[in-house]
């Protein structure tokens, strides 16, 4: 048994196919952790949505901001997408069972065995890893509920940025939703920022990476995440970011959790964009 984290895979099928034959994936005794946005911007969503679907329970998966997005106009019953290939899934007929599946995917994982926490983004520093499961949870009992569009409805926007536990309702929701799916950097204050998009050397002086937050309750635990093309592969003791851009013509990443860190990458087949 070999359990693997991959990064982004954002529509793009036919390179985890070709991942998954490079580690020679048995689905049978192998787990793969998905980081989130299995669907956007690629060309081929709606294969990939059935693909790792069909995986059953040898794909883990947590949401990232794309599949809410997808959620999004699935469940309210929003405007047509300027993206082709959301539109097609959107059309398909077996569309609502695949929107089924993907809205009763957590936003976080955690792994006692492996003391491994994955989110697609990052997390706060006040929370720990028993606290990003139950905020999880939180979100994850809304999508899963009779009304998830009531929620989805609501989810955009960039406030509040900043985390209390006196918060309620749609604001509490749409601050762990942020935090665990859009965040990349905080500010001095640990409020989310979601204007800077680039890497760490680029960025203001008042903005850090999440994961360089003094005095952060899950520093004991490995993070595994995505959802930072820019930031690209990191492997260090306690973060492993997967994120390699394949969408953008980068490469599909995958590294190995338990055992040895076999690292594999494919080439993207997509057009070079960075």
């Amino acid at each position: 048994m070999a359990i693997y984290a991959v990064g982004d895979i954002q529509g793009c099928h036919d390179e985890l196919r070709a991942l998954l034959n490079a580690v020679r994936f048995d689905p049978e005794q192998d787990k793969m952790w998905f980081v989130g946005d299995l669907v956007n911007r690629g060309p081929k969503s709606l294969k990939t949505l059935r693909f790792i679907k069909s995986m059953g329970k040898s794909a883990v998966c947590v949401l990232g901001n794309h599949d809410l997005h997808l959620l999004a106009l699935a469940i309210t019953g929003s405007a047509a997408t300027s993206s082709d290939d959301l539109d097609k899934l959107l059309r398909a007929d077996d569309c609502d069972e695949l929107i089924d599946w993907l809205r009763h995917q957590p936003l976080a994982h955690y792994s006692k065995k492996l003391n491994t926490l994955m989110v697609h983004a990052g997390v706060i520093p006040q929370w720990s890893v028993k606290d990003v499961i139950a905020r999880s949870a939180e979100v994850e009992k809304v999508l899963r509920g009779k009304k998830p569009e009531k929620f989805l409805k609501a989810m955009y926007g960039k406030k509040p940025n900043q985390w209390s536990d006196d918060l309620t309702g749609n604001d509490r929701l749409r601050f762990i939703t942020n935090c665990l799916t859009r965040t990349r950097f905080l500010d001095k204050k640990d409020r989310l920022d979601f204007d800077e998009k680039l890497g760490p050397k680029t960025a203001p002086d008042n903005l850090q990476p999440w994961f360089q937050a003094k005095k952060r309750k899950t520093a004991s635990s490995r993070i595994v995440f995505g959802h930072w093309s820019t930031l690209g592969l990191m492997d260090k003791p306690g973060l492993l970011a997967l994120d390699t851009g394949c969408v953008w013509g980068g490469a599909l990443t995958a590294i190995r959790l338990d055992g040895p860190a076999i690292l594999v990458e494919v080439p993207s087949q997509q057009p070079k964009k960075f």
